[in-house]
């Protein structure tokens, strides 16, 4: 009965263990989104004289976090394009204004707001400046 007891114990204690590093794993990758985002602009960049790369998805949507580095790195690094970001199951209206079927999608606009293309799905920094280099060359 003893040993039944044990068992039981150190099977909880795991189980407390494995859903306490869960939890501050979570806590962080949420954290480190927002602190990224908080450096993005939004939508109202579209159109005001400088080409845009918009990001529509959201922070709870696991494709749209792994972006979040990606779009912070290029805010940082390039001078180009400005990079801006809408969580469209924050903001209300934003999915049907942009038309999205699924997030996220990266919408690239020319300086005065026209949209030169788009792409659904995780897209790597050199992709994105791959196509800016050949949207901006036109």
């Amino acid at each position: 009965m003893k040993e039944n007891t044990r068992n039981y114990l150190i099977i909880a204690a795991l189980f407390v263990a494995v859903f306490a590093l869960v939890t501050v794993k979570n806590l962080k990758t949420q954290q480190h989104t927002e602190t990224i985002v908080e450096g993005l602009a939004d939508d109202s960049v579209v159109g005001q004289g400088q080409p845009v790369l918009l990001e529509l998805g959201s922070h709870s949507c696991v494709p749209c976090q792994r972006m979040m580095p990606v779009l912070d790195d290029l805010s940082k690094t390039q001078d180009d394009f400005v990079v801006s970001f809408v969580d469209v199951w924050a903001v209300e209206g934003k999915s049907a204004q942009y038309g999205i079927q699924a997030i996220p999608t990266q919408i690239f606009f020319a300086k005065d707001g026209t949209e030169l293309y788009r792409h659904t799905g995780f897209y790597g920094k050199d992709e994105i400046l791959a196509k800016w280099k050949e949207l901006l060359a036109k």
